[in-house]
């Protein structure tokens, strides 16, 4: 919101919890209007271990790595959608109904993946869930962030970001609760329907935002609302803020129009839009190609990969990686405005970078060292249950664990005596699973066995915690803050967009990627992503730590120079990095 706001010497989460402690209704506002995040991080998890069990339940999803890709992709597909169409409603309707259409579309899709009868089905429910996901993904930060005081803005926007990882780490909780229930995948897709249930309730009894109020000429509704969250004394500051800030953008739209095509040409013709959307994009598309969603949606998946083969232990761990995921979000929201924005992002793009190097010599390792396969073990169960692509191979005695499952149509039946002892390649099929469960050993379908298996789960752990207090919510917070008022919708639209663009590249690609590269040479792909994506952020985001929406503005009208880039001043020395 407008208003001066006093230098804090504590973190502006401090500042948060005082404020919010004296004045509930702003917590209340900023919580209901989060859990559009909590759906957000729900579904970015779920899908991970219900993939799992889908796998089972339809034998062609199994078999073709597209059709799993095709299931997560999905709902990235239409978030796509979904943040394109968001931006225009924001504008249009208002950010509190935008929100409440997310929620219907959301749990209508919920219902049609719970009760799916074939994989086609479920790729529909997708559909609809990614719409809801992507309308919420913009308009609950920025319902929130129009809702807040400046002091503490960057703080409560946090909070949609912590209820994203809350709703990863809800979700692993899930998934491991349903692991033994009839219907597994079921009631882990179907229960997503809960909270869009209760945000759909908890917005209803909500205002609009009271910038949107305003912009619409409901002067007193705005003044209600402001009068809710700040003090009495500060209202006035509040309103002529508002009023100046309003006149301004009418006057600069009679230049523009107010469509979405007029809107579009508006953005990337104004040099401050245009500016906002370098940045906005550049933290968005940077976001998703550090290869964080392919932690998210196929976490059980990169377990099983580093050698653990049973659902379980892979849902367990998963749930490791999502807890600390919390635990990262809360360390950003303790320190986003104490250390900044472009700060914060910096420090974890390096941390990203070294965690997906060592990951990537893990996985080059194990597999390098995986165990070899016995042409005795592997007639052990009959003729018949060999792989026959290791039967046909002109070289059977060179074949690891890795070279027989690089073919879909084997796996690895481990040693009885140890699993790191040669084993069998036998062909993958439910009967000859449990011939080789049924000797007590264990089935690898996805990864061998290794000795240094823990090591990689340990680095996905080290990485959720560097990726999770910079990259993981700060780019939420960016885009709530560095456009201007009447491009705010459009331009958070339009980094919305970016983000499920490279999501959806990211997803859509993973599986076929770990095939082709490797999981070692795919973590070294998003290693060089990751680096492109620190240079662009080092170079195009400028520090928006607690600034008002009008400060940043003005700021975006010069271009931003790095620090060691910043001109010098008369006497030769370096600038403050910032606009020259």
């Amino acid at each position: 919101m407008e208003g001066g706001h006093p230098a804090a010497s504590k973190t502006e989460f401090t500042e948060c919890w005082r404020t919010t402690w004296k004045t509930p209704y702003i917590l209340r506002l900023a919580l209901s209007a989060g859990i559009g995040g909590l759906l957000f991080g729900y579904d970015t998890g779920v899908i991970s271990g219900a993939l799992v069990y889908i796998r089972e339940d339809f034998h062609e999803v199994d078999k073709k790595t597209w059709l799993q890709e095709t299931i997560v992709s999905m709902a990235v597909a239409g978030a796509i959608f979904g943040a394109a169409i968001g931006g225009w409603m924001n504008d249009a309707i208002g950010r509190r109904k935008s929100i409440l259409c997310a929620d219907f579309v959301f749990f209508l899709g919920a219902i049609v993946m719970a009760v799916a009868p074939a994989p086609w089905v479920i790729i529909i429910g997708r559909i609809l869930v990614g719409l809801g996901v992507g309308m919420a993904s913009m308009t609950s930060p920025l319902y929130i962030s129009e809702a807040s005081p400046a002091r503490i803005r960057g703080a409560l926007v946090s909070t949609n970001g912590f209820l994203i990882t809350g709703g990863q780490f809800l979700s692993s909780l899930i998934n491991l609760a349903f692991t033994k229930a009839p219907g597994t995948w079921r009631w882990m897709l179907g229960v997503a329907g809960v909270p869009a249930v209760v945000q759909f309730g908890l917005m209803w009894s909500l205002p609009e935002s009271p910038r949107w109020l305003y912009r619409k000429n409901k002067v007193d509704e705005a003044r209600a609302i402001l009068e809710k969250i700040y003090p009495a004394d500060e209202v006035e500051n509040e309103m002529k803020a508002l009023h100046e800030s309003v006149e301004m953008e009418k006057a600069e739209e009679g230049d523009v129009g107010d469509g979405i095509i007029a809107k579009l040409k508006g953005a990337f013709s104004n040099p401050v839009v245009r500016r906002g959307l370098y940045a906005g994009i550049t933290v968005q598309v940077a976001q998703q190609f550090v290869g964080i969603n392919t932690v998210m949606y196929y976490s059980p998946t990169i377990v099983q990969f580093a050698g653990f083969a049973s659902n379980q232990t892979a849902m367990a761990l998963s749930l490791i990686t999502s807890g600390l995921n919390v635990v990262g979000t809360l360390i950003s929201m303790c320190f986003v405005d104490r250390y900044g924005r472009r700060r914060l992002m910096i420090i974890s793009m390096l941390g990203i970078i070294s965690c997906l190097i060592v990951l990537a010599g893990v996985f080059f390792y194990a597999a390098s060292h995986s165990p070899t396969v016995s042409h005795l073990e592997s007639n052990h169960f009959g003729t018949n249950t060999t792989c026959p692509a290791y039967v046909s191979a002109t070289n059977p005695a060179a074949w690891s664990c890795m070279t027989c499952l690089k073919s879909t149509e084997c796996a690895f039946c481990a040693s009885k005596v140890e699993n790191l002892a040669p084993g069998a390649c036998l062909a993958a099929n439910d009967n000859i699973r449990s011939q080789c469960r049924g000797e007590h050993r264990v089935w690898y379908s996805k990864g061998c066995p290794s000795k240094i298996g823990i090591f990689a789960v340990i680095l996905l752990g080290l990485y959720i915690i560097v990726y999770a207090p910079g990259m993981g919510t700060i780019p939420w917070i960016v885009n709530s803050e560095i456009y201007p008022l009447r491009y705010r919708g459009t331009g958070g639209g339009i980094a919305a967009v970016s983000n499920w663009t490279a999501n959806l590249i990211v997803s859509e690609t993973y599986l076929t990627l770990t095939k082709e590269l490797g999981s070692a040479g795919t973590f070294l792909l998003f290693a060089g992503f990751s680096t492109i994506g620190l240079i662009f952020i080092y170079f195009l985001v400028p520090e928006t730590k607690g600034m008002q929406f009008e400060e940043v503005e003005k700021l975006l009208q010069k271009g931003f120079r790095p620090k060691l880039f910043a001109p010098k001043d008369t006497k030769g020395k370096q600038k403050v990095e910032g606009y020259a």
